[in-house]
């Protein structure tokens, strides 16, 4: 279980002093390559999103993004001191072993068995090796149906009509990128978890930034690390039923009413970090006892 990591004041440190790249460091460590980010828009927060209610009904896309290739670990890379043109390839170095590995055949099939691979194969050469090996290995799967759209139609199909997607399957950087645009469907960036995975230890954390500005303040939103919990307990430990018992709270807690500022109305009373993760904890407790009286 991973918090957020990044601070503003650390930009203009060299690279390997950056939080980001231990970050990027660990995955790589651990093997986790496929990145799950779930967006699902509840009924008690649809009117938190800047969309109009009736494209938000029954969206839920589950976001696959390939963890450990791309842009983000090109090789060489840097900037020479004076330089204004700095040196990072685009691509990955394995695009067939990250597409193959990453292809999400199991949560594409406890679903609608539709996936869409989102590449930029009429500009990158990377991309085109990518929808090639994506074409292949989903031939594997006949029953689950595969399109292809360019990165740039993903982002606009995401918020224009956002049903359209089941799984969503791309390569790093562009996962990246839309699931922090999908956040918008939901309310807020506080709201979503994500479970990297891989053959040995899952790395689970909230996708929203670290906000170093709101710090100790108790007003950031637990639910997205409330919500990563959930995923731990049923990717890395294989318990379906608590991981299901804590999604249950946090959206019964949300039906009641319960809202952290950046998902409360204007001018609306709020709850702090501490008393949204005891609401929280509290249902979850009360459910258990409720469970444990009817099977007495």
């Amino acid at each position: 279980m991973l918090g957020a990591v990044g601070d503003p004041a650390l930009d203009h440190a060299a690279r390997h002093l950056r939080p980001e790249s231990g970050l990027l460091a660990l995955r790589a460590q651990l093997g986790v390559y496929a990145n799950l980010r779930p967006v699902t828009v509840l009924p008690a927060l649809v009117d938190r999103s800047p969309l109009k209610a009736e494209r938000l009904e029954g969206v839920d896309v589950l976001i696959v993004r390939e963890l450990t290739g791309g842009l983000y670990y090109g090789e060489p890379r840097g900037r020479e001191a004076g330089e204004p043109r700095p040196s990072t390839p685009c691509g990955t170095p394995r695009p067939r072993s990250s597409a193959s590995r990453g292809w999400p055949s199991k949560p594409a099939r406890q679903r609608r068995r539709h996936v869409t691979s989102v590449d930029k194969a009429n500009v990158l050469e990377v991309s085109q090796l990518w929808r090639e090996t994506v074409t292949r290995v989903g031939q594997d799967y006949p029953d689950v149906r595969l399109d292809h759209v360019y990165v740039d139609t993903a982002a606009m199909r995401l918020v224009a009509d956002p049903r359209a997607f089941d799984v969503l399957f791309t390569e790093n950087m562009f996962g990246d990128i839309l699931s922090d645009e999908a956040a918008v469907l939901v309310g807020s960036l506080g709201l979503l978890p994500s479970a990297s995975l891989g053959e040995g230890p899952g790395l689970f954390e909230p996708i929203h930034g670290s906000a170093p500005d709101i710090a100790g303040r108790d007003i950031a939103n637990p639910i997205g690390a409330i919500a990563t919990v959930a995923l731990l307990l049923r990717h890395g430990m294989g318990l379906a039923e608590p991981a299901a018992a804590v999604e249950r709270a946090i959206s019964l807690a949300l039906e009641q009413g319960a809202r952290t500022r950046d998902i409360a109305e204007p001018a609306a009373p709020a709850l702090g970090t501490r008393a949204m993760g005891s609401r929280i904890a509290g249902l979850i407790a009360e459910a258990h006892r409720s469970r444990a009286s009817a099977t007495r």
